[in-house]
């Protein structure tokens, strides 16, 4: 383990009863990255995160976190980390601020008022804190639920399947908090069954199917594991996602690859057209 790797994963097995569900995973992840585990439901991704955040024990091989061996030194790699589940952990009858300030005293930090009003102005939640939860929408309350797990700033966070149930531009919010963490210095685990979201985020990905990581690389990487693409020219649509996003006036997010395309000009004296290649 190098002062360079935030989370190390060595063979892990898990089984229940007689259902096989992590079959020797192994991975690494840098510090200060974002980490995809791309996976279809039931591959095993929510468990491999119960267990590297110490509330479930593996069958076999080892995991350290932030320098920690997650069985042996459980409460070293709690003070290390968050958790943030499928679902926003908020309680809807205290509004915004008191969320924060509430989880700011059960850590036992000094001031929970001024680290809730930072925390509300860094997501855009300020004009919202006096609120109560349930009167939040589902990108505000994930917004909450991500700033309750920076209180004491965590060195590394883990999100499962953090914008399952959000609509688009909620979704869009969501990405763009995440890559601030990682601006920030901290390290994210993602667990996504989203293939375009691994794609938008993810420092590296790695595929887990039925409980082993059949591969791990970057974009980059994993791209160059298929034949060269053969170059066509269509016509690009909008896609629905485009379309709703225009229509609520918020960006679409940037493509994560370059696309060559091709600009045809009109036919009309029968010779053909010049292209203009634009990137």
């Amino acid at each position: 383990m190098t002062p360079q790797t935030a989370i190390r994963v060595d063979d892990i097995k898990k089984s229940f009863k007689d259902q096989h569900v992590l079959q020797g995973v192994s991975f690494d992840v840098p510090a200060g990255s974002i980490f995809a585990l791309l996976g279809s439901n039931g591959a095993g991704k929510t468990t491999l995160v119960r267990i590297l955040s110490t509330l479930l024990k593996a069958d076999g091989g080892s995991a350290t976190v932030h320098g920690f061996d997650v069985a042996d030194r459980p409460a070293d790699v709690r003070d290390s980390i968050s958790l943030t589940g499928q679902f926003a952990a908020v309680d809807e009858v205290l509004t915004g601020r008191e969320n924060l300030v509430l989880v700011a005293k059960l850590r036992h930090l000094p001031n929970p008022s001024a680290i809730a009003d930072d925390l509300l102005d860094r997501f855009s939640l300020t004009d919202a804190g006096h609120r109560r939860a349930v009167t939040y929408s589902g990108g505000m309350r994930r917004r909450l639920d991500l700033a309750m797990s920076l209180i004491g700033t965590p060195p590394i966070i883990f999100l499962d399947e953090p914008t399952t149930g959000l609509d688009p531009q909620a979704r869009i919010e969501v990405w763009q908090t995440i890559q601030e963490l990682a601006r920030g210095g901290t390290t994210v685990l993602l667990t996504t069954q989203y293939l375009d979201e691994a794609e938008h985020l993810a420092d590296r990905i790695a595929i887990l199917h039925r409980g082993t990581i059949i591969q791990n690389g970057t974009l980059t990487e994993l791209k160059q594991l298929l034949p060269p693409a053969e170059v066509t020219y269509v016509e690009k649509q909008p896609s629905l996602e485009d379309v709703f996003l225009a229509l609520v006036g918020e960006p679409a997010p940037p493509a994560s690859t370059e696309i060559n395309t091709v600009e045809i000009g009109t036919v009309e004296d029968g010779t053909a057209p010049d292209r203009k290649e634009h990137r």
